[in-house]
């Protein structure tokens, strides 16, 4: 489920947190990662639960129409088509689905309000409209919706990062690559007629159909072992290698990422130098100042090649692609 960008993410956000408080023991910051890890399958989970929940609050607004004084004739006898949705249907009578939402206490049933907005929301959209009218009800027919509703109502619902942010610390930036794990979820549930509960890393997930593939479990936490008992090593490297003017205004952030680059370099033989210092630019756009990009590309390349040069960086042929 959790590829290796996102791990990176996470060991770099606890890294953060002990270059802001070096009293973190490397034992809290493993602890630290394995629960952010796992916080973000506890999020998909709870955002596929919103599925049974929308159904549910679809229902009930359908119900409450019918009993009305004097309902329409189209609240009399309304397109059930969206209440009906074997979606819904699936996740509901799941078992393992139910057993562990109770188990992680992951529940929309205080959240009346963002349901009822969502609902209306929903249905004014043309592609909602398209799937009532159309003839077809299947199970892919009703997944393609809800793909449509995690793609394109939640990532930027305000309300919804609210509901987020008092639920879990560890959710904080989580939601995106939450709603793309969903989206996934949806096309195996709409070929297989059930739901599985995800494996936590993506290597696991590879493995289990017959690919042979490192562990992204090992690696994440060798990343996350090998920079803490380095940082100071490779935080006085960056320190030298910058002028005195430059080493005033470091950012944390920009020397988390390139601790972490180096780290990697040094540590994983097969990964290609280029991939890793990809990999740090590109967390750098999100999580430092707009000119991180050019300094943390710049600096980490420059170290990365004088480490090679001095024999502290090995790279397999693999690792030279």
């Amino acid at each position: 489920m959790l590829n290796r960008r996102i791990l990176r993410i996470k060991a770099f956000k606890v890294l953060y947190s002990y270059a802001e408080n070096p009293d973190l023991t490397l034992k809290e910051a493993i602890t630290s990662l394995d629960t952010s890890t796992e916080a973000t399958r506890d999020l998909s989970l709870y955002m596929l639960a919103l599925i049974p929940a929308l159904t549910a609050e679809a229902a009930r607004r359908t119900e409450a129409a019918r009993a009305k004084f004097n309902p329409s004739e189209e609240e009399l006898h309304p397109n059930l088509k969206f209440v009906e949705n074997k979606v819904a249907a699936l996740l509901a009578a799941d078992p393992d689905f139910c057993k562990l939402l109770e188990k992680k206490k992951l529940s929309w049933e205080q959240n009346d309000a963002f349901l009822y907005n969502l609902y209306e929301s929903v249905k004014s959209r043309p592609w909602y409209s398209a799937y009532m009218d159309a003839p077809e009800h299947t199970l892919s027919k009703d997944a393609g919706l809800w793909k449509h509703i995690f793609e394109e109502e939640l990532e930027d619902n305000e309300a919804l990062w609210a509901i987020l942010e008092d639920h879990s610390i560890y959710w904080n930036d989580d939601l995106p690559y939450a709603l793309i794990c969903c989206v996934r979820s949806l096309d195996d549930l709409s070929v297989h007629a059930r739901w599985s509960y995800p494996p936590l890393y993506q290597s696991d997930q590879l493995a289990a159909q017959g690919q042979k593939v490192e562990s992204d479990s090992a690696f994440v936490h060798s990343l996350l072992t090998v920079c803490y008992g380095h940082f100071q090593e490779y935080f006085n490297l960056v320190a030298e290698s910058v002028s005195k003017w430059d080493r005033d205004r470091l950012y944390t952030t920009d020397m988390v990422l390139i601790a972490m680059g180096l780290s990697e370099a040094e540590t994983f033989p097969d990964i290609p130098v280029k991939v890793t210092i990809n990999e740090y630019v590109e967390i750098s756009k999100y999580y430092s100042t707009p000119k991180s990009r050019g300094f943390v590309n710049g600096l980490l390349d420059r170290l990365i090649r004088e480490r090679e040069a001095q024999g502290k960086i090995v790279k397999n042929a693999k690792g030279l692609k």
